[in-house]
């Protein structure tokens, strides 16, 4: 059974994280043979304050843009 972890910025609609879900479970069944109802798929919104890279916060450099 596969686990999809997807972390992204917060403001994806519902129907956008749908359609992902859809398209990551259609990709395993069609590429792995995996069963649709196998796959699980996780979104986890991360604020860009809590999400760093080379030391700064996302948060931060969309402040100074």
């Amino acid at each position: 059974m596969p686990i999809v972890r997807i972390e992204l910025f917060p403001g994806r609609s519902d129907t956008v994280k749908g359609d992902i879900a859809r398209q990551i479970t259609e990709a395993f069944h069609s590429c792995a043979g995996v069963k649709p109802a196998d796959t699980i798929i996780l979104f986890n919104e991360v604020p860009p304050s809590d999400w760093f890279e080379a030391g700064e916060s996302f948060g931060e450099a969309q402040k100074k843009e």
